[in-house]
């Protein structure tokens, strides 16, 4: 099957549009998802390829840092990594680098040109990436940089085509599954979800991305309760 390109659109070549506001509010959304414990850790992930996942971290990443807050972008796509074209920087190191604990962190985090955001590209690819990712060494290293930022907000690979989302969602504080409007049957929505329900992810709700407006010119991203899905 072949997928049509996607062009990353960050909120910030246009902070008044409605797309922005619509990533405000899965902002405010995802703040109150959990009043007991707070939502720090979030991986965003898809149900199939191509549809818009890489968009919306980046995008929610920098709806965080907007409002004064310390935000991370890990790349954990580590099949078809895409942050570094998104904030158009290169990836000569990154996450499978910090993995390695061949870098150091200070290397490894980047700056994106954007006030409190922050970046880990994926780095090289490793042949065998749902065990880099199952690693204890991955879930010390989130632990680590853990009290240097306010969000870590990581982009995984889609759900249904390797385990390496579901792999991510156990060490994560919520989970974020963009779903492309017209694009992606019920069934292999709800087979996602079921996914991530059988290691207990905490789905905070989905994003249907790519639905038009009347009028046909703008794209939106509506955030929708877990109980929607």
């Amino acid at each position: 099957m072949k997928h049509k390109l996607k062009v990353h659109r960050l909120i910030t070549e246009n902070l008044s549009s409605r797309v922005a506001e619509s990533y405000r509010v899965l902002r405010t959304n995802i703040q109150f998802a959990s009043l007991d414990k707070p939502i720090k850790h979030i991986l965003v992930t898809s149900t199939g390829p191509a549809e818009g996942k890489s968009t919306t971290t980046a995008n929610l990443a920098i709806a965080f840092a907007q409002m004064g807050s310390r935000v991370l972008v890990i790349d954990a796509d580590l099949r078809r990594p895409t942050m570094h074209k998104v904030f158009k920087i290169s990836n000569p190191l990154g996450l499978t680098n910090l993995l390695l604990q061949s870098v150091a962190l200070d290397v490894a985090i980047r700056d994106v040109g954007i006030p409190n955001l922050h970046l880990v590209t994926a780095g090289p690819i490793p042949p065998n990436p749902a065990e880099v990712l199952g690693s204890t060494r991955m879930r010390a290293l989130l632990k680590e940089l853990s009290p240097s930022f306010d969000y870590i907000i990581i982009d995984s690979p889609p759900t249904l085509a390797v385990a390496d989302a579901a792999i991510l969602s156990t060490i994560v504080d919520g989970v974020v599954l963009v779903v492309a409007a017209g694009e992606v049957t019920t069934d292999a929505a709800k087979k996602a979800k079921a996914q991530l329900d059988g290691v207990k992810a905490n789905i905070l709700g989905v994003v249907l991305n790519g639905l038009a407006s009347a009028n046909g010119e703008d794209r939106y991203y509506y955030y929708y309760g877990q109980r929607k899905v």
